[in-house]
């Protein structure tokens, strides 16, 4: 019987910071997971080296949900980020495993697929409403069918989901970049730049907007309803989501679809949103809500209540979490959206992957597993950077609810 030989953690920093899990089996297969949690990555590459590697020697990497469940339950101390993400690693490498060992790509194993590509939607931004138009256009003539948009809200410095550079990249600095924030400056301008979005483009792709938890519950219904005639694909994290009642209320008031869950760890944290139908599209993701098993068993409650797929897929997500995702969208019934931003060009360095773009989806390689690589010589090239997220305080100083 093949066994778990190595568990190997490593940390770099190819444009951004991944934390990378590679296992190592008796008969010399290797298989990758992504550990990476955005401004707390090495709490995760300790988890793994000195808590569940030792766990994981000797035993069988073909029994995926036995050894799922060993580690969440073994702990005792159940879910949380650093938890969650660091079982999502292990249970990612033995899917790829297993598919290496039967010679099939993890899609074949989850039951084939359920569609020919994966719709992707990528970020459109700009500093004024004329930029963020000629940036629509370009992902356009690059072949997206469906787009977020955001631009920066006039004489508020910084705000958050305005690319800066060639790659979007919000977690830029070494200490969190503290930026103002104006709910009313928003609220007046969002909308505006939305019906731009439309007039000048019309209504035959996909418009998206992420509102990044920054509103309260009324004043998400309030912006719901305002951008209604825009026929938005979503708007994502209308307001913080740990009072999930709060959503009912935005129900109440608007049609516009709501997207939320990509710092939800587990089926328990969005268990309500979905047998309520307080939402329209779960974002939780492989690498940072307990991995494809875990993750499979939350797009199929969402099924039962017509709830479909959407999951983050921003830059902190490395290239093996973007293939094991996508060979998850793959299989799934109720896909509905993949996120898409691209990574870094140093990234290309150190990761491999047979996922391409074309025709507004993403296509998998047939290679057997996830079909990525990881060159750890290439990854020496790059040593660990700290960088977080910035934080939001209001204009009297204090720190915002999201």
């Amino acid at each position: 019987m093949s066994t778990i030989e190595r568990v190997e953690v490593f940390v770099a920093s190819p444009g951004r910071t991944f934390v990378t899990l590679r296992i190592t089996t008796s008969d010399g297969v290797t298989g990758l997971g992504d550990a990476t949690l955005n401004g707390r990555e090495l709490a995760v590459a300790s988890y793994l080296r000195d808590h569940l590697a030792p766990l994981l020697i000797g035993r069988d990497p073909a029994r995926i949900e036995d050894t799922w469940q060993y580690l969440y339950k073994g702990a005792y101390w159940r879910r949380g980020p650093v938890t969650m993400t660091a079982i999502a690693a292990v249970d990612t490498a033995l899917w790829d495993i297993k598919g290496k060992t039967a010679g099939l790509p993890v899609y074949e194993l989850l039951g084939g697929r359920s569609r020919d590509g994966v719709l992707v939607y990528s970020h459109a931004s700009g500093t004024d409403v004329p930029s963020l138009l000629d940036d629509v256009e370009r992902y356009l003539e690059l072949g997206y069918k469906a787009v977020r948009a955001q631009a920066a809200v006039p004489d508020v410095d910084g705000t958050y989901g305005v690319r800066k550079g060639k790659v979007y990249e919000p977690a830029a600095t070494d200490l969190p970049d503290e930026q103002p924030w104006d709910t009313e400056a928003y609220l007046g301008f969002a909308p505006t730049y939305l019906e731009a979005v439309r007039e000048r483009f019309g209504f035959g792709f996909h418009l998206l907007h992420d509102v990044h938890h920054r509103l309260t519950p009324i004043e998400a219904a309030r912006f719901g309803k305002s951008v209604e005639a825009c026929r938005l694909f979503w708007m994502e994290d209308p307001t913080p989501a740990e009072n999930q009642e709060a959503f009912r209320l935005i129900r109440q008031h608007t049609t516009t679809p709501i997207a939320v869950g990509e710092v939800f760890n587990s089926i328990w944290d969005v268990q309500h949103l979905i047998t309520e139908q307080l939402i329209d599209y779960v974002r939780t993701t492989v690498v940072h809500a307990g991995g494809i098993t875990h993750l499979r068993r939350i797009f199929d409650l969402a099924a039962l209540y017509h709830v479909r797929t959407g999951s983050h897929g921003a830059t902190d997500l490395s290239p093996v979490s973007m293939a094991a995702a996508v060979h998850l969208d793959l299989a799934v019934p109720n896909f509905g959206i993949q996120e898409h931003m691209g990574h870094p060009d140093e990234a290309a360095e150190v990761f491999r992957t047979g996922v391409t773009f074309a025709d507004g989806m993403l296509h998998l390689s047939d290679e057997p597993g996830l079909g990525v690589e990881y060159d750890e010589k290439a990854a020496e090239r790059f040593p660990y950077q700290r960088r977080y997220l910035p934080v939001a305080r209001r204009l009297d100083g204090s720190v915002h609810d999201w």
